[in-house]
C-alpha cells in the first residue's frame, strides 16, 4: 500500500518531477505536528477520549506514519502494521456520525495550523471527510 488514491498532482516548478502531497508538506515532520496537534484536541473531547487508549503516544505515532505512506513517502506504516486496512481496525469501536463530526473538528483544526500548503490542506481535508464517514458503523454514537 503505498498510496490508495493517487497524490501525484503535477510537475514542479521547471521541471517534469510530479510532487506527492509528502513532498509538497515537506517530508514526515509536518504530518507528525499535525497528528501530534489532532490528539491534543481528542486529548479532552467528551466524545473521542473513551475510544483511545489511556497513552496517546503509539496512537500518534502509526496516525502519522499511516498519513506519510499514504500521502506518498516511506511505507514505514505497512513494513510494521501490514495493509491498513481501516475498517476492520475500527470496527471494535462504535462509531456514528458524532464521533466522525468530532474527528473532523479536530483534524480539520490541525490541517488549518500544521499544513501551511493549501492545496495540500484540501486534499486531506478531503481525505478526513471521505475516510471518516467512510468508517461510520453505527447509526447511533457511543
Amino acid at each position: 500500500m503505498q498510496n490508495h488514491l493517487p497524490v501525484v498532482v503535477g510537475p514542479a516548478q521547471g521541471g517534469a518531477h510530479e510532487r506527492t502531497i509528502y513532498e509538497i508538506v515537506g517530508g514526515q515532520e509536518p504530518f507528525f505536528r499535525l497528528v501530534t496537534k489532532f490528539y491534543a484536541g481528542v486529548e479532552n473531547d467528551p466524545i473521542l477520549r473513551p475510544l483511545y487508549p489511556e497513552n496517546l503516544e503509539e496512537s500518534i505515532r502509526w496516525t502519522a506514519l499511516f498519513l506519510v505512506q499514504y500521502c506518498g513517502g516511506p511505507a514505514t506504516y505497512s513494513a510494521h502494521k501490514g495493509h491498513p486496512r481501516l475498517r476492520m481496525r475500527h470496527m471494535p469501536f462504535k462509531i456514528g456520525v458524532a464521533e466522525r463530526d468530532a474527528w473532523v473538528k479536530h483534524m480539520n483544526a490541525a490541517l488549518e495550523t500544521e499544513i501551511e500548503d493549501p492545496f495540500a490542506r484540501r486534499f486531506l481535508r478531503e481525505y478526513f471527510e471521505r475516510t471518516a464517514t467512510f468508517l461510520i458503523n453505527s447509526p447511533e454514537s457511543a
